[in-house]
């Protein structure tokens, strides 16, 4: 297939090359991301904490999650990924339309996650499993700090697909507008290891929080 025409455009200031501004993108997209798996990881030491003062409350807590929503919810992720890896991918060669197809699945794929979500948010507020509200169901009273991690994480989670669903549309615009010369500045590569970090999170959160209490 040959690669669609692009419009040439020199590389951001101060850098002379690409080749530079890429590299230069990346170092700093991976400081980011080191940061964000230290976040991550210290809400998930104290959970693994927890849990191990109080197995049996995690255990009831556990069985009470939806993991009908988090299943669909992991493949819907897991498929984004692929989706974005071909946008990726396609992005090197510059074949705009492939680009552009891969970054709208993503972006749908994700808004479909965030939906589900909502969905799965609302039942649960149905079922009173919010930590410290008095009609909050389950005993022994620990069980409300497992809900107080599930409420955090995937919370925070959620805002952080949020903010790549955006990344994904505005990158998606730029593409499509030829605003800069996308194949050569490795933005869509930031914004695939960005997107792929939420994925890997959420294959962590899964058994975290779905799986406890079901083995």
């Amino acid at each position: 297939m040959t690669p669609e025409s692009v419009h040439a455009a020199e590389p951001n200031q101060p850098f002379l090359r690409w080749s530079r501004q890429r590299e230069a993108t990346t170092f700093g997209l991976w400081i980011f991301l080191a940061s964000e798996m230290v976040f991550f990881g210290a809400l998930m030491m104290g959970y693994a904490m927890h849990r191990y003062l109080w197995p049996d409350a995690f255990e009831v807590a556990g069985a009470h999650t939806n993991i009908w929503y988090g299943s669909i919810n992991t493949a819907i992720l897991l498929t984004s990924s692929a989706t974005m890896a071909v946008a990726a991918w396609a992005a090197r060669d510059g074949l705009r339309r492939t680009v552009l197809t891969g970054l709208g699945l993503t972006a749908a794929l994700g808004m479909a996650f965030l939906v589900l979500k909502g969905f799965e948010y609302r039942e649960d507020f149905n079922e009173d499993l919010i930590p410290g509200i008095v009609a909050f169901p389950l005993d022994p009273p620990q069980t409300q700090i497992f809900f107080s991690y599930y409420w955090m994480m995937t919370g925070i989670h959620a805002v952080h697909l949020t903010i790549g669903i955006g990344a994904v549309l505005t990158v998606a615009w730029v593409v499509a507008k030829g605003r800069t010369d996308w194949t050569q500045s490795g933005t869509l590569h930031g914004l695939a290891l960005y997107w792929h970090l939420i994925d890997v999170i959420w294959i962590f959160l899964y058994p975290l929080l779905y799986l406890v209490g079901r083995g």
